[in-house]
């Protein structure tokens, strides 16, 4: 490895701590930042990169978790020592003593500028994608094993909950005695996902391919011939309906059909690479049900999205008011954020049977995996109804939440600002606790380290705040790679920019300036060049070489750019029309792309496929994870 050609990590975090200093030096003085650095520095030296990954992040959390009053902060059993007699570390100390008092509890007046100082520096590689230790792939397989026996565990109160919960449904038509109880909240959710459902057609669907990997491993081409579909999900959906083009394509394909088998394939485990804190968990469904579940969910998607019932409550494509309602949150208090641990593997296939009407489990039921095959080779049944890897994960776990907390609100008021976006919910503060209850009690589990029910501190999609103030850090993930390498070069350039926009400028300058070591001229944002560029380039370090287009009628520079190969593979016609009729003018959509859809390892849908006003190429597939770094005139 070339040292002339490495950022170092250690000097990353040093000009981000010179940085605050220049803009908060009446609080953090030149020697405070000789202190706080001589600590980085040792502590790096020693520990290695695991004090910024590890160490740090975990000050962060008990940080946060101070900042909701709900704990003080104590840092000698965090590992670090106490600044001037006091429980806060000597690490930025400064800013710590104008958060807290020096017994660890927040301060009545805490100044919310240097609650986002302190989590910038400890949150900045918390995400980092460095290598992880294989025994993290064995815990997460085993965390997955051990929600299996808790739901197992969980399914005969469902059970007795069902039966009391008919009883009720007979009793209520003698009696309008309103209760909290769990009978009552299930028969009231029950009674919200039925009007839903009303009128839901699960047959008047567009199939299509999701852009992942599939259990039975095809190349996205090979997706449109069928080897398989199982019996059950021809009981709702017939092939010559849902599975080929016309009824000429049935006839050609007559031969191919007979030889068509009907066994009920498992799912498959994968463990996806997250961060050094391991792997990521997703289990790909075999290609004929991820058929059927894209379909559905696009339909259920904008359902939930337009039906008046839901359209205020329940999101899939915009985060929009879930991040607003953590800051108004923050501000006022009077909303709190909920986190569910493992949601997607915690919605049973038992807690789907009690709240959704009979007809939608039916469904459901049938174009799920009844089990899955882990890593080692070995079948397990499933008893959660998807878990991550499915289309229809995400739909009805939010719809799950929604209609217990719907049917648990004890208002109008309440009702009306419940909040969910996946797994992240918000719901009033005096309802949190009722909520929390309700939801583990039906075999949920709530994160109570990322809930946020108290204190003046709310995170929410990807937004945390403070007395309403956006106090989000920036988490670098991509690791600097000492040769030239597209993802490294557009992640950097990006870093650098929030940098930039968060008026860190030192540590912008020592980033752009590895960047320019090893990439060369950089374009600046005020060449409006259609490829990565930077907020401030000075002139001798932006492309020099020009020329003028005179087909564009444009000045275009010879840069540094970003493309993806792509691979043109032609199928049989009726393959291609198949794929154009269910993908030329469909978008398919977003709902937790970077977690319900697990991109394909080597090839995805061209990006053609989600605009309905640009060409269509039904043999062009854009080629992943092989991104190539080009020059060429932007």
């Amino acid at each position: 490895m070339d040292p002339n050609n490495r950022l170092d990590e250690l000097e990353l975090i040093v000009t981000l701590l010179r940085d605050i200093q220049k803009s908060h030096g009446a609080v953090f003085n030149t020697r405070a930042l000789r202190n706080t650095t001589s600590v980085v520095r040792r502590r790096t030296r020693s520990e290695g990169l695991s004090f910024l990954t590890k160490t740090l992040p975990r000050l962060g959390k008990a940080f946060d978790k101070a900042l909701t009053g709900s704990t003080k902060l104590n840092c000698i059993t965090l590992g670090f020592k106490p600044y001037r007699n006091t429980e806060l570390p000597i690490f930025m100390g400064e800013f710590f003593s104008r958060v807290f008092q020096q017994d660890g509890t927040i301060l009545p007046d805490s100044c919310a500028t240097c609650v986002r100082v302190i989590r910038d520096v400890c949150y900045l590689f918390y995400k980092y994608k460095l290598p992880y230790d294989t025994e993290l792939e064995q815990k997460v397989i085993s965390s997955f094993l051990e929600t299996e026996n808790d739901l197992e565990r969980i399914i005969p109160k469902l059970q007795f909950t069902a039966l009391l919960a008919d009883d009720l449904t007979l009793s209520r038509r003698r009696s309008t005695k309103v209760d909290s109880s769990l009978p009552n909240v299930i028969r009231e959710a029950r009674i919200l996902l039925s009007r839903v459902f009303s009128g839901f057609d699960f047959t008047d669907i567009v199939p299509r391919h999701g852009p992942g990997v599939v259990a039975t491993k095809q190349q996205l081409w090979e997706k449109f011939r069928w080897t398989n579909v199982a019996s059950r999900i021809r009981k709702y959906y017939p092939l010559d309906a849902y599975f080929y083009a016309s009824l000429g394509h049935v006839c050609d394909d007559l031969d191919s059909i007979a030889t068509i088998t009907d066994h009920d394939l498992p799912a498959k485990v994968i463990l996806v690479p997250k961060d050094s804190r391991g792997p990521r968990l997703i289990s790909c469904e075999p290609v004929e049900n991820q058929w059927i579940q894209q379909g559905i969910m696009a339909k259920l998607v904008q359902r939930i999205e337009t039906l008046n019932l839901t359209r205020f409550n329940v999101f899939f494509t915009d985060q929009g008011p879930n991040q607003r309602g953590a800051l108004l949150g923050s501000k006022s208090g009077r909303y709190a954020t909920l986190d569910l641990k493992e949601a997607s593997d915690r919605i049973s296939l038992e807690l789907v049977r009690l709240l959704f009407p009979k007809h939608v489990y039916d469904v459901l039921e049938t174009v799920r995996s009844s089990a899955t095959v882990l890593p080692d080779g070995k079948k397990i049944p499933l008893l959660k109804h998807a878990p991550m890897g499915s289309a229809l994960c995400f739909p009805v776990l939010a719809l799950t939440i929604w209609s217990i907390l719907t049917a648990a609100a004890p208002n109008a008021y309440t009702r009306e600002r419940i909040l969910v976006y996946g797994d992240d919910v918000i719901v009033p503060t005096a309802f949190a606790a009722n909520a929390i209850e309700q939801l583990e009690s039906l075999g949920l589990l709530i994160n109570r380290d990322k809930s946020c029910t108290s204190g003046f501190f709310r995170e929410s999609c990807g937004v945390d705040a403070f007395k309403g103030i956006n106090v989000t850090p920036l988490r670098l993930r991509t690791v600097w790679s000492s040769t030239p390498s597209a993802s490294s070069y557009t992640s950097w350039i990006a870093y650098a920019n929030a940098m930039y926009d968060r008026q860190y400028f030192t540590c912008y300058d020592y980033i752009v300036g590895e960047l320019h070591r090893l990439y060369g001229p950089i374009p600046e944002e005020s060449m409006h060049l259609a490829c990565p560029s930077l907020r401030e380039v000075s002139e001798p370090n932006r492309p020099q070489r020009s020329r003028i287009n005179h087909h564009l009628q444009k000045r275009q520079w010879l840069c540094n750019d970003v493309k993806a190969p792509s691979v043109i593979h032609t199928m049989n016609g009726w393959s291609m029309l198949l794929r154009f009729f269910t993908e030329s003018s469909a978008r398919i959509p977003s709902t937790h792309s970077a977690e319900v859809q697990f991109r394909d390892r080597d090839f995805s849908l061209s990006a053609d496929n989600v605009d309905d006003k640009s060409p269509f190429s039904v043999s062009t597939y854009t080629k992943r994870r092989t991104s190539m770094l080009v020059r060429r005139w932007r």
